[in-house]
């Protein structure tokens, strides 16, 4: 090391102040694996899987979570008896004895709302969308509809948790955390699972970190928030003041020390460290490449819509998702706040979804026309439904839906799922599933297994027992996969 101390000399105080600034530190994660190379196996970006259990169908993940609920009677699932019994009481052997929110469990009348919005069939499927979502009606032939997911979970956090995490209860790690672990990364320049925000008009439910945390797995596999405006992922550059090379041999220093103390106490997080040192040295060059969309082509932005020059929104951020999958990221988590409606619906829900209509198909068509949809799983829906009654009071032109685990809809779309095909039925008042009910744990063991992996086989030992992202549940959907 003598051959260096000449150069650019700091004090210790100064080298263990820029030692922690700048690059991300417990913020980042990373593609590298210290703990499988700890176990003997070459950490070269890939996953604690030495092989996928399948043939995977799809290489990568884009989640356009919608948070909130979206309510699946304006949107997907077309009831018109609802409409002929506008204003009737809901027959009390449909709504049997299911658990209802503090919001309306005290209301003495539950009259039944049909959507004010227009449905028809689109094409040669013959799916039926609401006149909402025009643009989605225009790509339903690439979609696959799932009518009947269903939840325990009734209220927001616990719901929102229970679908990324498997679990209503935090401290898991989330859907992306265990294909990043699972199955490593594809490009060593960029996290395996990166995360990107936005807000609809009306503001919605909080989001919080846990729901892209890496729980008890290792924290270099937790997703990385990606932000609009200078700095899109924090702390990331360098501090004023350090040059490039500096930094350079800083890290190659701190390696050594982390070295050291690995062989003492043999703490995988120690590895952990300065993997994500080094994974934010190299993703200083290219998120800034990443980010920037300027050089798109007016057809595209014209494709995703006006806002799609407006960093932070939905557009964006679907732009975005498309061009991290193009460098290889594995799992891109979009989360969009706003689909809470409990009351003045038919105009709130308007509004949310020419947010997120126009944007959600042209990412199905982009990925298409370059090739990419064929190996890219895209999955669109909440964390449940809405339910067919009105929130308090309903009348020609104004009403409001409950929270509604019991059945609700989500589409998905490449990656190895049947095109034009809708799974599962509502009974006739929307209320109860009819026909091939869909549980969180099955929609989540159905994902793996497009990845390649069998949901029961990806486990990770904790405090005495071995975990998954299903628990001990779920079932893969083998009618959905092509």
């Amino acid at each position: 090391m003598s051959d260096y101390c000449h150069q650019d000399i700091v004090s210790r105080r100064d080298f263990l102040t820029r030692s922690t600034l700048g690059l991300g530190g417990v913020a980042l994660a990373s593609l590298l694996n210290p703990a499988k190379s700890m176990a003997g196996i070459a950490s070269d970006g890939g996953g604690m899987l030495d092989k996928l259990h399948f043939a995977p169908k799809a290489k990568r993940v884009i989640y356009l979570f919608q948070s909130g609920g979206p309510s699946q009677m304006e949107l997907f699932d077309y009831k018109p008896l609802l409409q002929k019994r506008r204003g009737e009481e809901l027959p009390d052997s449909v709504r049997g004895n299911q658990r209802l929110t503090g919001m309306t469990s005290h209301q003495k009348s539950f009259p039944m709302a049909g959507s004010v919005f227009d449905f028809q069939q689109h094409g040669q499927s013959g799916a039926w969308v609401s006149e909402l979502m025009p643009h989605t009606a225009q790509v339903v032939d690439e979609l696959c509809f799932v009518k009947t997911m269903y939840t325990e979970a009734i209220n927001h956090d616990p719901a929102i948790t229970f679908f990324q995490t498997g679990s209503q209860q935090n401290g898991r790690p989330s859907i992306g955390s265990w294909v990043s672990w699972g199955l490593g990364s594809d490009n060593n320049n960029l996290p395996s699972f990166c995360v990107l925000l936005s807000r609809g008009r009306e503001g919605g439910q909080p989001l919080y970190a846990k729901l892209w945390g890496s729980g008890f797995l290792p924290s270099l596999h937790q997703g990385v928030q990606f932000r609009s405006g200078k700095d899109p992922v924090l702390y990331l550059n360098d501090p004023p003041g350090l040059k490039k090379n500096s930094r350079r041999r800083m890290l190659d220093y701190l390696k050594e020390l982390h070295q050291i103390q690995y062989e003492k106490v043999k703490d995988p997080e120690i590895s952990s460290r300065i993997a994500q040192y080094e994974m934010a040295y190299r993703m200083q060059t290219s998120v800034p490449e990443t980010m920037d969309i300027s050089k798109e082509p007016d057809y595209i932005y014209d494709m995703y819509g006006p806002e799609s020059r407006i960093p932070g929104t939905y557009s964006a951020n679907c732009l975005l998702a498309r061009r991290l999958i193009e460098r290889d990221v594995k799992f891109v988590q979009l989360y969009h706040q706003g689909w809470d409606q409990h009351g003045n619906l038919p105009n709130d829900i308007k509004i949310q979804a020419k947010s997120t209509d126009q944007a959600s198909a042209a990412l199905v068509m982009d990925l298409k026309q370059r090739g990419l949809l064929e190996d890219t799983l895209v999955i669109w829906g909440g964390e449940f439904g809405r339910t067919n009654y009105s929130q308090g009071r309903l009348t020609e032109t104004n009403y409001g839906r409950d929270h509604h685990p019991r059945c609700f809809s989500i589409w998905m779309a490449g990656g190895g799922v049947k095109k034009g095909f809708t799974y599962g039925e509502t009974c006739e008042f929307g209320y109860n599933i009819a026909k091939n009910p869909v549980h969180v744990h099955d929609f989540q063991a159905t994902l793996m297994h497009l990845m390649g992996v069998d949901h029961e086989k990806l486990t990770f030992k904790h405090q005495g027992r071995r975990f998954r992202l299903t628990d001990v549940h779920g079932k893969v959907v083998n009618d959905i996969i092509a």
